[in-house]
């Protein structure tokens, strides 16, 4: 059986693994001046990091819709006998909703909640394509991916509450005191929604690794398969690669994947943001 996986631009696997596994990618939107780009397509990251820094206002992100999505799987199920779309978490975005009912006008695309953001989506991904490229029928890639989505870990540490300020997602107050402060949240998903589930006090490349301490010391319930280390392109690679020698030093993880967060998720994290997300066993 010839099965297809496809996912929204969320996902933000590297360009050679979508390439590998030859996974559809259907990109957000970025809104920008009131004109619609698609992500990593007409917009890059940077491009939103100097328009809000211009201070001529802020970006958003928008979905993609029904009748965008219909064209997508007619496109992708051409020579397969079936398409399996993997979509960003159905609670934060409207993407899912739409990509089921356009699904609805074919009876071999299966639509999945990923329950996740990022490459926390990009785990589901990233299997499912394994999967797929090992001859297994939709059905039993849909029924492992069950199994696998409530056992991905993602969270990031962001350095600004700005994006997050000028997005809505926080009021001015809380944002001066963390500034004042110097506390960097850390944002995990859970069930679906993101929330804080730390704060930490210093400079940004000493609390990062104490994060990366508190995510993977001391469990036995980590699978050492795969770990995605996820940050917008504004990073320094000397942290970057510090951040995946301290990795090396505290678990054994068989691949460190280093990727670049893409424009939705870099539009409400910002420039200063490391996630580590892995899987449970």
């Amino acid at each position: 059986m010839r099965v297809r996986i496809s996912s929204d631009s969320t996902c933000d696997l590297p360009a050679d693994i979508i390439e590998k596994y030859n996974i559809g990618i259907a990109p957000l939107y970025i809104i920008k001046d009131e004109k619609q780009y698609k992500d990593r397509l007409e917009i890059n990251v940077s491009d939103i990091f100097e328009y809000v820094d211009s201070g001529k206002g802020m970006t958003r992100s928008n979905a993609i819709n029904i009748s965008e999505y219909q064209e997508y799987f007619a496109q992708w199920t051409k020579g397969y006998d079936a398409l399996i779309h993997i979509n960003i978490s159905g609670i934060l975005s409207a993407c899912n909703q739409s990509a089921q009912i356009a699904a609805e006008d074919f009876d071999n695309v299966y639509v999945v909640d990923s329950a996740n953001l990022s490459t926390g989506s990009g785990h589901v991904v990233l299997n499912a394509a394994i999967m797929a490229s090992d001859g297994m029928s939709a059905e039993k890639i849909i029924e492992e991916l069950n199994k696998i989505i409530p056992k991905v870990e993602a969270s990031f540490v962001i350095g600004t509450l700005k994006y997050l300020h000028l997005g809505g997602r926080c009021s001015s107050l809380q944002a001066l005191g963390a500034n004042l402060l110097k506390l960097n949240p850390c944002i995990g998903v859970i069930d679906g929604k993101m929330e804080v589930t730390k704060k930490y006090r210093g400079a940004f490349d000493k609390i990062i690794m104490q994060y990366v301490d508190d995510r993977l010391l001391g469990r036995s319930d980590i699978d050492y398969k795969r770990i995605f280390v996820t940050y917008p392109p504004s990073m320094s690679k000397e942290l970057i690669d510090k951040i995946v020698e301290k990795i090396k030093s505290v678990s054994t993880f068989e691949e460190i994947i280093c990727c670049d967060a893409g424009c939705v998720i870099s539009n409400h994290c910002g420039p200063i943001c490391v996630g580590i997300l892995f899987l449970r066993k």
